[in-house]
């Protein structure tokens, strides 16, 4: 009986004022994902407010994972990742403390604001988390993230992005090769997740180019992205491409950009771009991608403000004072562009792909790359019911 209670505390939330290790007192909870809950919290020692998460399994496998996490984060200095700066066990619990980011989910914009955000807030955040990227997967110990989305993606009250939860991360050695301490848990989120991962075949840094590309897509049209297996399955069968062309959702995007993202959702990791170097050399052609900080937040202030069927709610953006003309030239202009753009948003038919059947979860790798260069004929396995594995969440397995 004790050993039950013992191993159900471990994904037991906790209560705010629960004060841990005498130090960090909890003030709320902010959220929960596929293996943890994170808290906004107190360090009583240094007075300043942390972000805590706890580990919400028993699992000693995955305690070992949350560990590794806790410590890969706390090696990385880069200024759209967050910081780490402890880790302890207590009461059957794991917990890790990190910096506290204060802002707004990009998943919670996007469900209160139904819709594509502005153009230039969102290709200056690809340049940001793009420098992330390159930072990652040039590290020492080449870092993946596995997992970029709107959910794990923040944006703080000056208009900057962070990329947050490194759970289903993975590190390598410096000659790229795995071994057991570097093996990851395995997981996915279905519509932002490349068709390599869902399979469980093998993750690159072009994993990461897939899902930025479809978050990208996601809030450049307001349209979430058909899944990599609803996509190779239309292929497979002969329908319609369910992937549309962004422009063709917005035609505010231009068809550069919409085949910019084209190429980083391709099948094929190796049709997408090569790196994240890459990735953002593209971008940059395009137009401009340094937004100052107080044009981000004047557009995100104009963009809230604005009379849409649903209310954007996002943190109040302070734009550092300069030149006062210059700065209201600057406001002007994006509340008259941003009001223009609600206005097209709001009478413009959007069309939302369709939901074809899914591929079995066995399709090989060659299959994959027959998917790529168009040439796969009486496929043994179209026939075959699908199995009952689902796509719907993340179930963290060992791979």
């Amino acid at each position: 009986m004790t050993n039950n209670n013992s191993s159900n505390s471990g994904a037991t939330l906790l209560a705010p004022n629960t004060i841990l290790q005498s130090r960090y007192r909890i003030v709320r909870h902010l959220g929960r994902g596929g293996m943890g809950a994170v808290y906004e919290a107190i360090d009583l020692r240094l007075g300043h407010t942390v972000a805590l998460k706890q580990a919400l399994t028993c699992d000693e496998k995955l305690w070992k994972q949350f560990e590794q996490e806790a410590r890969m984060m706390a090696a990385l200095d880069h200024p759209v990742l967050p910081r780490v700066s402890d880790y302890f066990t207590e009461d059957n619990r794991a917990f890790f403390v990190m910096q506290f980011i204060d802002g707004s989910d990009l998943s919670d914009i996007v469900a209160r604001q139904p819709g594509p955000l502005p153009r230039n807030a969102v290709v200056a955040w690809a340049d940001q988390l793009l420098d992330a990227l390159i930072y990652l997967h040039s590290y020492d110990r080449q870092i993946i993230h596995r997992d970029i989305k709107p959910h794990n993606l923040r944006v703080t009250a000056g208009g900057r992005i962070v990329l947050l939860d490194f759970g289903l991360a993975k590190s390598k050695g410096t000659n790229h090769e795995e071994n057991e301490s570097d093996r990851s848990v395995f997981g996915y989120s279905p519509r932002y997740a490349p068709l390599e991962q869902i399979q469980d075949l093998g993750t690159t840094p072009q994993s990461d180019i897939y899902a930025l590309g479809a978050t990208l897509y996601h809030l450049l049209t307001g349209v979430k992205p058909p899944d990599a297996l609803t996509r190779a399955t239309a292929f497979i069968t002969s329908q319609p491409n369910p992937l549309k062309p962004a422009h063709e959702i917005n035609s505010a995007l231009g068809i550069e950009l919409s085949e910019i993202l084209s190429r980083a959702m391709q099948q094929n990791p190796n049709a997408r771009y090569a790196s994240a170097g890459e990735f953002r050399e593209a971008l940059r052609r395009i137009g401009r991608v340094h937004e100052p900080d107080s044009e981000l937040a004047a557009a995100f202030a104009a963009f809230e403000s604005m009379d849409f069927d649903e209310v954007t709610v996002v943190a109040a953006p302070q734009a550092r004072k300069t030149s006062r003309l210059g700065t209201q030239a600057i406001a002007a202009v994006f509340v008259i562009l941003l009001a223009a753009f609600g206005m097209f948003c709001r009478y413009y038919p959007w069309k939302l792909p369709t939901t074809q059947e899914t591929i079995p979860p066995t399709v090989s790798t060659a299959v994959l790359e027959e998917i790529s260069n168009g040439s796969i004929k009486d496929a043994a396995w179209k026939n075959r019911k699908p199995g009952a594995e689902s796509s719907a969440g993340r179930l963290p397995r060992r791979r």
